[in-house]
């Protein structure tokens, strides 16, 4: 990979720090995609008894997660201690007295490094956060690891037409990456099988937002912390005339008065496969000799 399409983790989480107070409001797409997430498990018959939301953020899906699954032990992790926080704040105290249910554990953690004991999770659920991460297959792969035997990891993450329209807008304003990079569907399948998963179901679909001019797309990518964080990032505050010149080329793409912002969302799910049990009840470990 281009080293300057790699994410400045350091910058992810202070970003998201600075974003913890204001994302509610803004991640309305962020929302929605977490309701249509949510709604693939009403088909999937699994009963994990400890869940991973890998990138809660907010955790914006906690509540319907423990509505769900009302036995299973909840744990939260993200990059960005201030989002978690937030999330520990969403749900009254009352109500967790009057449910009986436990507060969800709190781990301030990169999701490609999971600090989570081997099979010991029973659902790894991830909405919109493995577009943050810099290599996909060993995060899988750390997925696949925490897993239990017939565990279910469930995700959802950006494709590569997402804000097609301000990467091109600014390929004609300087040299620099200013948006981050994006793994095709297919690859992503590819990457789960070479992990060791099972099964793997992939699908996606775009959604446009409109926005009235630049500055207001801006501003709602600023406030979900959605930062340029590449190393090719430009070094310092953008110039002005940048910016104006990005403006300029952004507006090719206005239609019926509105800018428009693409997001390619992509979903997938997968399973930890159950070891092969031979006739005598012993595991079957497959064993491949050198090639000559």
């Amino acid at each position: 990979m281009n080293d300057e399409l790699l994410v400045d983790k350091r910058l992810v989480r202070r970003s998201f720090e600075h974003a913890a107070a204001t994302y509610d409001t803004a991640a309305v797409l962020q929302n929605e995609v977490c309701r249509r997430v949510l709604g693939r498990l009403d088909y999937i018959k699994h009963r994990p008894a400890t869940i991973l939301d890998a990138g809660s953020g907010t955790g914006n899906a906690l509540d319907e997660l423990a509505r769900r699954y009302p036995q299973a032990r909840l744990i939260a992790l993200d990059i960005a201690l201030a989002m978690l926080q937030r999330g520990r704040g969403r749900t009254p105290w009352w109500k967790n007295l009057l449910t009986r249910r436990p507060q969800p554990a709190a781990v301030c953690a990169d999701i490609e490094r999971l600090p989570v004991a081997d099979a010991s999770i029973g659902m790894v659920w991830s909405n919109l956060a493995l577009q943050w991460v810099n290599d996909l297959q060993r995060t899988f792969a750390e997925m696949r690891r925490v897993l239990v035997p017939g565990g279910l990891l469930m995700f959802s993450t950006f494709g590569p037409d997402t804000l097609k329209e301000l990467r091109r807008a600014y390929q004609g304003a300087d040299h620099h990456t200013h948006v981050n990079r994006f793994t095709d569907m297919h690859d992503i399948g590819d990457m789960l099988v070479h992990s060791g998963f099972a099964d793997p179901v992939m699908d996606m679909e775009v959604f446009t937002l409109t926005y009235a001019d630049v500055r207001e797309l801006m501003r709602d990518l600023k406030a979900i912390g959605a930062h340029n964080v590449t190393h090719g990032r430009p070094v310092g505050l953008s110039g002005k005339a940048r910016l104006q010149a990005m403006a300029r080329n952004y507006e090719a793409f206005r239609r019926e008065g509105r800018l428009p912002a693409t997001f390619e969302v992509v979903y997938g799910h997968a399973w930890k496969p159950q070891p092969r049990i031979s006739p005598t009840g012993r595991p079957v470990i497959e064993i491949k000799g050198a090639q000559v």
